[in-house]
């Protein structure tokens, strides 16, 4: 039971992120100056912009904390690549890690296809950049949200002391939250952008819960 609320729940989230992108496309896009390239819901993305203009601290705060969130994938890669060499049969890997492997697996895939599939450009021209470039969703808030989100879901299978966890826990939450946050504030997306990556984010990790929810400690 409950791992079908989790995929009816992975379901609502996706179709949001689907009727997000065809509004995107299609309400009120207009030509951002800065960048000569089209975008969606122009009024709301650029008036909330504007609030906050370009902050490259924040930037570089959330590009740091991009390294670690692959840094945390490959501490699971690697826990999967010991137990392969240990047991000798990838059918003796835990398979949450292999399902946690799948899970990157997708937002790799997704990352790439809304690189070919652009629905809407970044806000600015990035300084090593020759021209716009796509920005949604924001694959950072996609990376950092399903990353540390399914870190704090499956940890406790291999953290057994309480405190180290809950601490463990409290830090993978702040660093999403911290990073979506600095995503939005920084300049370098549209808020639909963020959303996106948001909607995307908790379609893949319901699903993912769905999926590993017996192997769930």
């Amino acid at each position: 039971m409950k791992s079908r609320k989790s995929f009816v729940v992975s379901g609502v989230f996706a179709l949001l992120a689907l009727i997000l992108i065809i509004l995107v496309k299609n309400v009120d896009v207009a030509v951002v100056p800065e960048t000569g390239k089209p975008m969606g819901f122009y009024s709301i993305n650029t008036a909330f912009h504007n609030i906050f203009g370009i902050n490259i601290i924040w930037y570089k705060i959330t590009e740091i904390f991009g390294i670690l969130a692959l840094l945390v994938c490959a501490v699971f890669a690697l826990i999967g690549l010991l137990q392969l060499i240990k047991r000798k049969s990838i059918t003796e890997v835990d398979p949450v890690i292999i399902k946690l492997g799948c899970l990157y697996a997708v937002v790799i895939a997704l990352y790439a296809l809304f690189e070919k599939v652009i629905i809407n450009y970044r806000p600015i021209i990035m300084p090593d950049a020759t021209e716009a470039e796509a920005s949604f969703p924001s694959s950072h808030t996609m990376l950092i949200c399903v990353v540390m989100a399914s870190t704090i879901m499956v940890i406790g299978n291999y953290i057994k002391d309480e405190k180290l966890l809950k601490l463990l826990k409290i830090c993978c939450a702040v660093i999403m939250v911290v990073t979506v946050v600095g995503r939005l504030i920084c300049g370098v997306h549209w808020l639909t952008d963020i959303l996106g990556g948001i909607l995307i984010s908790s379609a893949l990790l319901f699903l993912f819960k769905g999926i590993a929810d017996k192997d769930l400690r």
